[in-house]
């Protein structure tokens, strides 16, 4: 998918003329264990600080499991994802995990047929399974597996960078070719479970993402207990339960998300809780029902192309992943960051799995992700809810008579007007297809509404502010 053409205008009140350190790790130091914040509920907050955490970036499916055409699949150089993610300063990844050992992604509208490896599970055997490869024990974890997610974690932190653990992938047993026979809790795979996983007898063993069998519940809530023994010590994790699994798994991932809720109780530390979209045929409201933290809806109610303003039930992940699969736009960004939810980009990277290799195609994605971001972290982005009354787009996060962020997608050199209080403001207009400020000064509102007009064609933000901005 290529983008689209809008033009952008993005108009936010300040002093600062210019953010600075792009591409700078931020450092460990600089993090803390998240939590909803509670003046502002659509965002995180920096539990040690009490500042708000905005959180954007790419993530791409093979930076925790290798996946690859060949057997043992190439190693996904992960240092230098995260020296790519800093220089378009990214915090944030979901760590994709992979249930299968293989990936047929005829199911993707491609041709390929990858292995993946390695997996939470040790393969002990006796007896091979389906791959010719020693059989799972699921009772027995590989220490190849955790080790790197601690690692991987470790890493990240270092670079300021949050990291979403993912616990199960429920899209490619529903749809990628082959999908059960490579599976570890297909019978023929392992040596625990002989008779159970696909109950129904379909060939497709969704029902292990469900409650319907208290044994193969037991091992994946084993296996939840060691991620949070694994990760529970580190500030910059989160959890999701699973990647677009099937409708039927909804009782199934409240259920898990509880479950890590009342185990980490115990823990030192306790860290937020993501549901994400169920395809096929998944509804928001049972994500927004859900005792999780935060959540990634699918474009039902606008999210692809007109975000619902978000209210602050759950922090909502916009994540392209659920609205595209491979897609998005830059204007994207700005109309997902103006209306009070956290854009992530679902990246193919270096096309080794899905897509092309470094794609420049996306790249106004991957840049307005961290352009964004950057005027998160100097606003005072807990006193600014979305206020689309206040400005004629309709995009318009807001502390009214302090700060202002608004959105125009209307054509270029189209004027747009903006109801501010009384005042003396800085401003500065900064251009994301450029990632330049191109000028700043001061102007003085009567309390009325005030018309805008960007000094250059295309995507363009204005920033205004009474007060110094907020590091």
């Amino acid at each position: 998918m290529r983008f689209m053409k809008f033009a952008v205008l993005v108009v936010v009140v300040a002093v600062c003329s210019q953010a600075a350190g792009w591409g700078k790790p931020r450092g460990a130091k600089a993090m803390g264990p998240l939590a909803v914040h509670p003046k502002n509920r659509r965002y995180f907050q920096n539990t040690a600080t009490g500042k708000v955490v905005y959180l954007t970036g790419s993530h791409t499916w093979s930076n925790l499991v290798d996946i690859g055409p060949k057997d043992p699949p190439a190693k996904f150089d992960f240092k230098a994802n995260l020296d790519w993610m800093g220089k378009l300063n990214h915090n944030f990844i979901r760590m994709w995990t992979w249930e299968l050992v293989s990936w047929n992604t005829k199911g993707n509208r491609e041709n390929k047929l990858h292995t993946a490896a390695p997996h939470p599970f040790a393969r002990t055997g006796p007896g091979k399974a389906l791959d010719g490869k020693p059989k799972f024990n699921l009772k027995k974890f590989n220490p190849v597996y955790f080790d790197r997610l601690r690692r991987r974690i470790t890493a990240a932190g270092e670079r300021g960078i949050y990291v979403s653990v993912m616990l199960f992938e429920g899209w490619g047993l529903q749809f990628s070719p082959g999908a059960w026979e490579s599976h570890p809790f297909n019978p023929k795979n392992n040596i625990n479970q002989p008779r159970r996983g696909d109950m129904n007898k379909d060939g497709k063993g969704t029902e292990i993402h469900t409650l319907a069998d208290k044994a193969v519940t037991a091992l994946q809530e084993a296996y939840v207990r060691k991620t949070i023994d694994t990760v529970n010590g580190f500030d910059n994790v989160l959890y999701e339960i699973s990647n677009e699994n099937h409708p039927p798994s909804t009782k199934w991932q409240y259920h898990i998300i509880r479950f890590i809720k009342n185990y980490e109780k115990k823990k030192p530390q306790q860290h937020p809780v993501g549901m994400t979209f169920q395809y096929k045929g998944g509804t928001n409201e049972d994500l927004f029902k859900s005792p999780a933290d935060w959540i990634s809806p699918n474009n039902q109610g606008g999210y692809r192309d007109n975000p619902p303003a978000a209210d602050g039930r759950k922090v909502v992940l916009n994540d392209t992943d659920h609205l595209w699969g491979i897609g998005g736009n830059q204007a994207w960004v700005w109309k997902s960051f103006l209306r009070g939810h956290n854009p992530i980009f679902m990246d193919p990277y270096d096309g080794v799995v899905l897509g092309n290799r470094f794609d420049p195609g996306w790249d106004p994605i991957r840049k307005s992700l961290g352009y964004a971001l950057s005027y998160a972290e100097k606003m005072n982005l807990a006193a600014m809810p979305p206020r689309d009354n206040l400005a004629s787009t309709k995009y318009c996060l807001a502390n009214p008579g302090s700060e202002y962020l608004i959105y125009n997608p209307a054509p270029d050199d189209a004027s747009f007007t903006v109801n501010l209080k009384a005042g003396t403001y800085k401003y500065e207009w900064f251009n994301p297809d450029n990632g330049k400020v191109v000028s700043a000064g001061t102007i003085k509102a009567k309390g009325d509404k005030q018309t805008f007009k960007a000094p250059f064609k295309g995507d363009a933000v204005l920033y205004l502010a009474t007060s110094p901005t907020r590091k």
